[in-house]
């Protein structure tokens, strides 16, 4: 494997943000950048990034709310996909969420990406008959 999972710096959150954009995984009621900088580096949440030198070549939002754990996020370099990024940004992920003691891990996928419904259950993801209801407290200004 010629990359490396670790954890996001602070200083590489436009080049992650950059990535989540190529990926098509920004919303326009999402502010990538505050997700990142909300996440990084917490304890019941993080930012892993798989790097290959000083490149990123794939990036995943973890976190947990106690009882679950949740894959936000993940995103590979569009031109390295099929290497095995993704399954090991995932791995990387569970571990994180077990090693806090998490029984369990999800992940949500927007209609609009449903392309990806394959590779999830390639890696033994399973849809499960959920409706995911939202209020927006704040809501985001792209200004």
């Amino acid at each position: 494997m010629p990359w490396t999972i670790r954890p996001a710096r602070a200083d590489e959150a436009e080049t992650v943000v950059a990535l989540w954009r190529a990926c098509n995984l920004v919303v326009p009621t999402n502010d990538p950048l505050a997700d990142f900088h909300r996440a990084r580096g917490r304890a019941e949440s993080d930012v892993l990034l798989a790097v290959e030198g000083a490149a990123v070549v794939g990036a995943a939002m973890v976190g947990h709310d106690g009882h679950r754990g949740w894959i936000y996020y993940l995103a590979t370099d569009p031109a390295r996909r099929g290497a095995g990024i993704g399954r090991a940004l995932v791995a990387a992920a569970e571990e994180w969420v077990e090693a806090r003691g998490i029984p369990k891990i999800q992940l949500l996928v927007r209609q609009t990406n449903r392309g990806v419904m394959g590779f999830y259950g390639g890696i033994g993801y399973a849809e499960t008959p959920v409706a995911v209801m939202q209020k927006v407290l704040t809501p985001y200004s792209a200004d």
